[in-house]
């Protein structure tokens, strides 16, 4: 019988990132793509332009961008079903959270009748996989308006920052940054934080998984957030090549 080697998790400090990388053009079909890794979680984020928007959108002259999240079956170490007749309330509310910080990359819709359709595939699961997608999925996003820049179906980009998430949590009273699964499974607080490559929120998730949590812990949380998403700013700067 097969077996399966667990990864060996290397220690790091509280307040350090996980191996992070983001590779471009990793979906040479799609207008824009984006593998991104925060160390042994990984997401393929792709940006699909489609000519034309929801009836709602029709005759404004607006674009409009919209997302998809899903799990591989064996993204975890045990097989996960596909959600092929109706999506779950995670995958919903995921969704919902990648599209809704995406937007945040733009301050209008005036970019033509078109959709960006992102979908981020999670092709493997240690904890983080919305932040990853989202970090992901702005440079995918970035990658699709360049191509229709230089396709002319755009006069000027209509992007004005970018955004990047990550998790943070606190664990026996200690902040901790990026959890990995073991790490949010273990955690008293738990947080996502999205943020503009202008250094201001987006959005933010929290709660106290066992309990209450007071102000001060917080805003320790906050800051450690913010600190490293610094760095991952700075990684998908390098990556599209800014």
């Amino acid at each position: 019988m097969a077996t399966t080697e667990q990864p060996v998790r290397s220690r790091r400090a509280h307040d350090q990132l996980r191996p992070l990388s983001l590779e471009r053009n990793i979906a040479p079909y799609a207008e824009g793509s984006c593998l991104v890794a925060f160390g042994d979680t990984r997401v393929l984020c792709t940006a699909t332009v489609d000519d034309g928007v929801p009836s709602w959108r029709k005759g404004s002259g607006l674009g409009w961008i919209t997302a998809e999240y899903a799990m591989l079956p064996r993204a975890t170490r045990t097989r996960t079903n596909r959600e092929r007749a109706q999506l779950g309330g995670r995958t919903q509310e995921i969704q919902r959270l990648i599209g809704r910080s995406i937007r945040a990359m733009l301050d209008d819709y005036a970019f033509g009748e078109y959709t960006v359709r992102l979908d981020c595939d999670v092709m493997q699961a240690d904890g983080g996989t919305r932040t990853a997608a989202i970090t992901g999925a702005c440079v995918a996003t970035a990658q699709a308006f360049q191509w229709m820049l230089s396709t002319g179906r755009l006069r000027s980009l209509p992007i004005k920052r970018r955004v990047a998430a990550v998790s943070v949590g606190l664990l026996g009273g200690e902040p901790r940054l990026d959890l990995d699964y073991p790490e949010d499974v273990a955690a008293d607080v738990d947080m996502n934080v999205v943020m503009s490559s202008e250094g201001r929120f987006v959005e933010v998730q929290g709660t106290g998984e066992h309990g209450t949590f007071a102000r001060g812990d917080l805003d320790r949380l906050l800051d450690l957030a913010a600190r490293g998403l610094r760095e991952i700013d700075a990684a998908q700067r390098r990556a599209l090549g800014e």
